[in-house]
């Protein structure tokens, strides 16, 4: 279930989500993978996460996430709820007429 945040082919740093369902919520043991090459720069809540240089991010806490990559730039951001009450929807791209399925979390 490893889903792409930007369309394939795209000239973007892609950053993958298991579980693939957003918004993604912490009690789900989310995992971020920044794809390409050279090393990865993460940023949360717009402030560059210094600490973290790895392709994959465990995360433990609500927040936007991105990475970037050289040469294929800032990936698109990833939104880490923590609420009551949080509908998630597969991530995927969605056609009028396509059955979904989707989750209410809490």
């Amino acid at each position: 279930g490893w889903c792409p945040l930007s369309p394939a082919g795209a000239q973007t740093t892609q950053l993958l989500l298991e579980p693939p369902w957003t918004p993604a919520v912490p009690w789900d043991r989310v995992t971020l993978t920044c794809q390409g090459s050279g090393t990865p720069v993460w940023y949360k809540d717009g402030q560059r996460w210094e600490k973290q240089k790895r392709d994959r991010l465990l995360v433990t806490e609500k927040g936007t996430y991105k990475c970037e990559r050289p040469g294929t730039g800032l990936s698109p951001p990833v939104r880490v709820l923590d609420g009551w009450l949080v509908l998630q929807v597969p991530l995927r791209e969605l056609l009028e007429g396509d059955t979904v399925t989707l989750r209410c979390r809490g």
